[in-house]
């Protein structure tokens, strides 16, 4: 029996597990501004996944780091849904909040 696929599939529903939560904490936190932590993030575990000698680890690694990149789509996403009162805000950044609001209006 062959269970890479299922190791694989596995690592990459918990890095993406893992990725959903950080993003929501980081727009809290920082804001959509910080969506260049994920792009370096992304982009050293694709150098990573480069090195890898073992294939399933290597594998592994690439999905995370896809995941990464995809949480730069969900960073902007992720404001949006703040905006919309989906999610909390930051109370620290209200005034930012409210600014993009009056910017926003009509286009959420």
């Amino acid at each position: 029996m062959n269970f890479s696929g299922i190791i694989v599939g596995a690592a990459v529903f918990l890095s993406i597990g893992i990725c959903h939560p950080a993003v929501i904490k980081m727009e809290y936190h920082w804001g959509k501004d910080s969506w260049w932590i994920w792009l370096l993030a992304g982009l050293a575990f694709c150098i990573l996944s480069l090195f890898v000698e073992n294939s399933i680890l290597s594998t592994i690694i690439g999905g995370f780091a896809f995941s990464c990149l995809w949480g730069i789509h969900e960073m902007f996403l992720q404001e949006k849904r703040v905006l919309r009162g989906w999610f909390p805000e930051n109370p620290k950044r209200h005034s930012y909040y409210e600014v993009r609001r009056k910017e926003m209006q009509g286009k959420l």
